[in-house]
């Protein structure tokens, strides 16, 4: 029963936030043109769907490319540092710099790279999605136990029976909380190299509302890229219950 009606809280969340909305909108007596009440937002939804659809799909294949990317290249990476510490000396701080860059300093290097293309916007996606997954990963494969080790080596178990056997399934809960982080930052990603420059996406929507004061437009391209960022993460929720089923709900 507790599990049947476990949607209903998040849907008293989001209804409590879209009610205090308009309570603000009424109070204050906000003028449309700074921020529209949620029916009318609802309305440009509607009405506009085919515009926000054509802009939200790049936006998502962008963002679904550099999820995919980012997080398996940060996992390569924690899977190779736990295995070789020399490496990790050396080139983890290395990661470490490069994720002190700005993204929205990087993104014109990587469009002056890349140029207008897909492929900037998936590896600025990439970038903000490995280095939680990195650090997750690396984390949940070394949580091991001493005593859980030596139990392996007493079984004569090679390295990879370890890995697969032991660490693998320790870094489970590490690794999918850095993919509910990175199913979110992903769609930022996407958004903010579309700012820098692209021709198409709900980025470029969003700044070409606001320069048009079209802020039903605007507000309907945030709820759009909510959404997707939001769909990405249930589905990464969905797939942890269902790869650790070990755990307790």
């Amino acid at each position: 029963m507790r599990n049947g009606i476990a949607w209903l809280w998040p849907l008293i969340g989001l209804l409590s936030l879209i009610a205090l909305w308009q309570a603000i909108i009424v109070g204050f007596q906000v003028r449309p043109f700074i921020a529209p009440d949620p029916l009318t937002v609802g309305r440009a939804i509607w009405e506009h769907k085919q515009l926000l659809w054509d802009n939200i799909l790049p936006t998502a294949m962008e963002a679904i490319a550099g999820f995919a990317l980012g997080n398996s290249i940060g996992f390569i990476l924690a899977t190779v540092f736990v295995h070789s510490q020399i490496v990790r000396k050396i080139y983890f701080p290395v990661v470490v710099l490069f994720n002190t860059i700005p993204i929205i300093a990087l993104s014109p290097v990587l469009i002056l790279v890349f140029g207008l293309t897909m492929t900037s916007k998936v590896a600025i996606a990439a970038i903000i999605c490995m280095f939680p997954t990195l650090v997750n990963t690396l984390r949940g494969l070394e949580s091991v136990s001493h005593s859980e080790m030596e139990l392996m080596k007493i079984m004569s178990a090679s390295r990879r029976e370890v890995f697969f056997r032991l660490r693998l399934p320790r870094s489970l809960p590490f690794l999918f909380t850095a993919l509910k982080i990175a199913a979110t930052s992903s769609v930022i990603g996407a958004i903010v190299s579309e700012w820098v420059g692209a021709e198409k996406g709900i980025g470029v929507l969003i700044i070409q509302s606001t320069f048009d004061y079209r802020t039903e437009i605007l507000y309907a391209s945030i709820a759009m890229s909510s959404a997707l960022a939001l769909s990405m993460f249930g589905i990464v929720t969905l797939l942890e219950r269902y790869f650790i089923k070990w755990r307790a709900n």
